[in-house]
């Protein structure tokens, strides 16, 4: 049975997407990449679909839950490469994949991932100051 691999580097997951998924093996992702995040604490999926020429609904709606279950696990998901023809194809479907963040290449997305963490603990120690000011 295929497998997608998944790498961590640092506090992130990535998921570079070399074949045009299929049902089971999209379905695998989803679930794999899901219980990764949980395993290891991730705070952000990045997901690089730029090899993949066709994006149906099932794919486009995966994408979007593995955005929303990652969210919910506290981690931010960003999707990278995506072609025009891809682009449009999810525009025309009606899928606005709530919860997914684009960027144009694996830097971007990176660099994209990399500020909303930094963002998420600016508030957090914020949040804390504004609890010690409270008592």
């Amino acid at each position: 049975m295929d497998k997608i691999p998944i790498l961590r580097m640092g506090a992130f997951l990535l998921v570079t997407i070399q074949v045009d998924l299929y049902d089971r093996l999209a379905l695998n992702l989803e679930a794999d990449l899901v219980q990764m995040v949980n395993n290891t604490n991730a705070k952000g999926v990045l997901i690089d679909i730029s090899a993949v020429s066709i994006v149906d609904s099932f794919m486009g709606r995966i994408i979007g839950n593995i955005a929303s279950m990652s969210k919910i696990l506290d981690a931010e998901t960003v999707v990278v490469g995506m072609q025009p023809a891809v682009a449009i194809t999810l525009i025309e479907l009606g899928l606005p994949l709530k919860g997914v963040h684009t960027a144009l290449d694996m830097e971007k997305g990176m660099n994209l991932l990399k500020s909303m963490i930094e963002v998420t603990e600016e508030d957090e120690d914020q949040e804390q100051d504004d609890d010690l000011i409270a008592e």
